[in-house]
């Protein structure tokens, strides 16, 4: 990172030319570092987020992928490497327009993604990401707050602008908004954080 000049605009082009360690995402042209390692109680409710979805979409042509994974998001239709300048890698996110899935992630918005929040990333999710993801056409947007146990969405209205859905507790049972019959138990996803005292 010392050898990148971050006051400087970057593009998707310039994003695969470098070598560096560090994992970062370009956000509308400005490197953001990303954290270490996630703690582990990121990690364990990554795992009981996804496990119903990929029971859910085994057999459909939805796709479900986990950080790290970059996901292109270019505006205007400006899809060439040196015309994108977000790359962000979601926590969890899903996709079910299967042509825009290549060998390098995802060209184009997702339709859901979900972020786990921390206190290093807090900001950018609650801000820089919901700006970026409503900006790109993102449907839904999921916020998930380990320390609170709760889960906020968002979903894309008619004009394009996201719309508050509802903010919920570890009591509470959540409708994926893109599926007809999914429901994320709440209650089950959390209750791995109460095995350990975080």
């Amino acid at each position: 990172m010392q050898t990148l000049d971050l006051t400087q605009k970057y593009s998707y082009a310039d994003y695969l030319s470098w070598k560096i360690d560090d994992l970062v995402e370009i956000i509308k042209g400005n490197i953001m570092k990303m954290s270490p390692a996630p703690l582990t109680e990121h990690q364990m409710l990554s795992n009981e987020i996804l496990y119903p979805f990929l029971t859910y979409v085994r057999k459909k042509k939805c796709k479900i992928f986990e950080a790290p994974f970059d996901v292109r998001l270019p505006l205007k239709n400006k899809t060439a490497d040196n015309e994108i300048f977000t790359v962000v890698q979601p926590d969890i996110c899903v996709i079910c327009d299967r042509s825009k899935i290549d060998r390098r992630g995802c060209l184009g918005a997702p339709d859901l993604i979900i972020e786990i929040l921390s206190a290093a990333t807090a900001q950018r999710d609650l801000k820089d990401k919901y700006d970026i993801y409503e900006e790109a056409g993102v449907r839904e947007y999921w916020l998930v707050h380990p320390a609170e146990r709760t889960l906020i969405i968002f979903d894309l209205n008619e004009s394009g602008k996201y719309q508050l859905r509802g903010m919920y507790t570890k009591s509470d049972i959540v409708k994926v908004g893109i599926f007809d019959d999914l429901n994320i138990n709440l209650q089950e996803v959390f209750e791995v954080l109460d095995e350990f005292d975080f």
